[in-house]
């Protein structure tokens, strides 16, 4: 058997090529968007991806079932579980609809779907079992039901999907999930799950890749209460201090139920000149992306540019700050040469973000604006309307300037109502990195905004600066 974990560090997104060597097939679960990396991986092992299958609607990453098996007519598989309210859509007309204990056979592999409810309603997860071997499952991909070290957040559909106090019964189906399926299994089974450190499906993801289910029995923080049968304080530890919710989760939802878009084959993207790209702004064509770091672009950047500072974390940034639902105009990037814009191409596709019309390489010939800034030594003085924290409410919680208010970078958008428009406001996040992004959307959209140079890293570097807590009293 070939078990490929393919991962993606801009999202902490895992998928999987799995394989049967004796008869050269494939299947591949979770898969992203931009899946020329799993036909690649197949060929080199002399494979043909014969199926695609996901382990529930996703929220933080458009999925690339439909693109992957359109490339390759590979079969579809999809949950059926979880009610009328969570069915795959007509994007999935054609994909085999899988209840609990489902088999999906891959040459000499089995993939067993197993109905784990708690994350979300319709969430399946896969026992594999290799027949050339045993006719035991030695491994389980359980998606976004159990990561290493933590569980599927359940509030979700709450934070960002319109649902209302659906993180209750999520929690208890989790509680229940655990109980009835997880910890049924033998010790030795492999864990692969969908996630790592950094995905906000979850609040203490932990950084190695996999795990197992006696290690998960016997070390994770909800053990105890499985143990103990405390359904009640299993659910208020797992709601508790989970982290913001993105916005465009709900996009992600919706499209991804439905059926992403198929993209197929990507086009050679147009390289612009600055007499050319400078027309198309004047005649506000186009959006200008600025992919530099936060500090380049205080020192000049395109007037109402967004800023996504590295082809690492586009599609998380990219997110953030451009949304396709209200934004028609496409984005003209700056790269360094066509293989990088097309990189920040794919990064953005995982995210719904189809409209990359080309690149410049250069800013040579374009006129460009300073940003406003305010340092620290300035902000006392300053004159705002506003001190606004840009970091997850846990971090806010924990430590954040006297008088500020909090949210979150990838809430920002969404909330523009929120926000004033007469006076500036004064952003920070912990470095100016997420701030800044966020920063560049709002002022695209007409905010007066500084943003505090430095950011929360320098203020409270400064002497005599000492941050409060969320209950007001002076941090240590």
């Amino acid at each position: 058997m070939l078990l490929e974990r393919i991962y993606d560090d801009d999202l902490a997104q895992a998928s999987y090529l799995i394989g049967c060597q004796a008869e050269g097939e494939a299947i591949v679960v979770d898969p992203r968007r931009d899946v020329d990396v799993y036909v690649r991986v197949a060929a080199e092992n002399d494979m043909r991806i014969v199926a695609v299958t996901e382990t529930h609607i996703h929220a933080d990453y458009l999925s690339g079932t439909r693109e992957l098996a359109a490339a390759t007519g590979a079969a579809m598989y999809v949950s059926d579980e979880g009610g009328p309210d969570w069915t795959y859509g007509e994007g999935f007309h054609e994909a085999i609809r899988m209840r609990n204990g489902y088999e999906i056979a891959v040459g000499n592999i089995r993939l067993r779907a197993l109905h784990t409810p708690g994350h979300t309603p319709e969430h399946m997860s896969f026992l594999i079992t290799d027949h050339a071997q045993s006719p035991e499952p030695g491994f389980m991909l359980t998606g976004d039901f159990v990561f290493v070290g933590d569980l599927g957040r359940p509030d979700l559909l709450d934070e960002a999907a319109g649902g209302r106090d659906t993180r209750f019964a999520g929690a208890q189906a989790l509680f229940t999930s655990l109980r009835e399926t997880f910890l049924t299994l033998p010790d030795y089974v492999q864990v692969l799950p969908a996630h790592g450190s950094g995905s906000a499906c979850g609040k203490a993801l932990g950084a190695v890749p996999t795990s197992t289910v006696g290690y998960e029995r016997h070390f994770s923080w909800w053990a105890k209460f499985l143990k103990n049968d405390d359904e009640q304080g299993f659910i208020d530890e797992l709601l508790s201090g989970q982290p913001d919710a993105h916005a465009y989760f709900g996009r992600m939802k919706v499209e991804n139920r439905i059926g992403p878009a198929i993209l197929g084959e990507a086009g050679t993207l147009k390289e612009y000149s600055a007499p050319e790209l400078a027309r198309a702004l004047d005649a506000d064509a186009v959006i200008f992306v600025d992919t530099r770091n936060i500090d380049d672009v205080h020192e000049g950047t395109v007037d109402r540019a967004l800023n996504l500072p590295g082809v690492e974390k586009a599609a998380a940034y990219g997110a953030w700050a451009y949304d396709p639902q209200s934004e028609t105009r496409p984005l003209v990037l700056l790269a360094e040469d066509a293989a990088h814009a097309a990189a920040f191409r794919d990064h953005l596709a995982r995210v719904g973000i189809d409209s990359v019309a080309g690149f410049i390489t250069s800013l040579d010939g374009l006129e460009l604006v300073k940003p406003k800034v305010v340092t620290v030594e300035e902000l006392p003085g300053f004159d705002y309307a506003l001190l606004l924290d840009m970091r997850n409410k846990t971090e806010f919680a924990g430590g954040h300037l006297p008088g500020a208010a909090q949210l979150s970078a990838g809430r920002a958008l969404w909330h523009m109502k929120d926000l004033p428009r007469e006076g500036t406001i004064v952003t920070y996040c912990q470095s100016g990195r997420r701030s800044g992004v966020a920063t560049a959307a709002l002022r695209r959209a007409g905010f007066d905004i500084a943003e505090l140079k430095g950011s929360y890293n320098a203020w409270v570097a400064a002497p005599g600066n000492r941050p409060v807590r969320r209950d007001g009293e002076t941090a240590a």
